[in-house]
């Protein structure tokens, strides 16, 4: 089975064959970071309208890189959710019109689930002899934590009451002036400073109304923007503090990402 992967669910434009399941024969990325950096995130309509001059240049390089041809491509999946809704609807309609010229079936995946089941790509076991597994999801706007007993047969443990860590990387590396994407910048950054000079919040969730899950098993990034926001203003950082600052800012983040785990 040779599936064509079709993904725009934010800025980035991307295509892929996969086949058999586990087997990433090609994958071609079109990163859109250069025309959202001076926005310092995501502008939908920038994103959209990318996506249409680069999706058919990326599917004919995903399908180049391959050595396949349209024939050969036996299913069409896409990304349908979540995302920016003017973006996925230019994968989507893509993926449709792919779907009836070739007269192949078409997939909608929810694109959390691909994250769940990345873990599996390339991996020399069984598909099914993978499970159950817990999976942790961290991107731009997720953050959470799955139990996976079987392909789509997924449980929330727990996730962010607030905002994702990945936003939490775009808006620190905002503050710092660092630039966008965050992860990269604030990574970079963090590589000359020393990451216990500031005790940043771990951001601990208490039990709220509406909240189903386990508190213990769930993640808050809004109060850690707001301790780095006070933090610059009642101390500006000297030459040579940022890093320190960035490397305490990240171990923040990625120490709660731990101890959830």
């Amino acid at each position: 089975m040779i599936v064509l992967g079709i993904e725009t669910s934010c800025d980035e434009t991307a295509a892929a064959v996969v086949r058999d399941g586990t087997e990433v024969v090609s994958n071609v990325i079109r990163s859109q970071a250069e025309l959202h950096g001076p926005y310092g995130g995501v502008v939908p309509e920038i994103a959209s309208r990318k996506h249409v001059e680069a999706l058919p240049l990326v599917l004919m390089q995903a399908l180049k890189d391959a050595d396949l041809d349209w024939n050969d491509i036996d299913a069409i999946a896409v990304t349908y959710g979540p995302g920016l809704a003017s973006s996925l609807i230019v994968g989507v309609s893509a993926a449709k019109g792919l779907a009836l010229t070739l007269d192949r079936p078409l997939f909608a995946v929810n694109h959390l689930h691909g994250h769940i089941f990345s873990g599996l790509l390339g991996a020399d076991l069984g598909i099914e002899d993978a499970f159950p597994f817990m999976s942790l999801v961290v991107s731009g706007g997720h953050t959470c934590l799955v139990r996976a007993d079987g392909l789509g047969d997924y449980s929330l443990l727990g996730q962010t009451v607030d905002d994702a860590a990945g936003e939490a990387f775009d808006k620190g590396s905002n503050l710092l002036g660092l630039g966008y994407p965050g992860g990269p910048a604030i990574d970079k950054a963090a590589k000359e400073g020393d990451c216990q000079r500031v005790r940043f919040p771990r951001g601990r969730v208490t039990k709220q109304r509406g909240l189903q899950l386990d508190p213990d098993l769930c993640f808050s990034y809004s109060g850690l923007k707001t301790a780095l926001l006070y933090h610059l203003k009642n101390e500006p950082p000297a030459e040579g503090d940022v890093g320190a600052i960035a490397a305490s800012y990240q171990e923040a983040i990625v120490d709660s990402l731990l101890d959830r785990c």
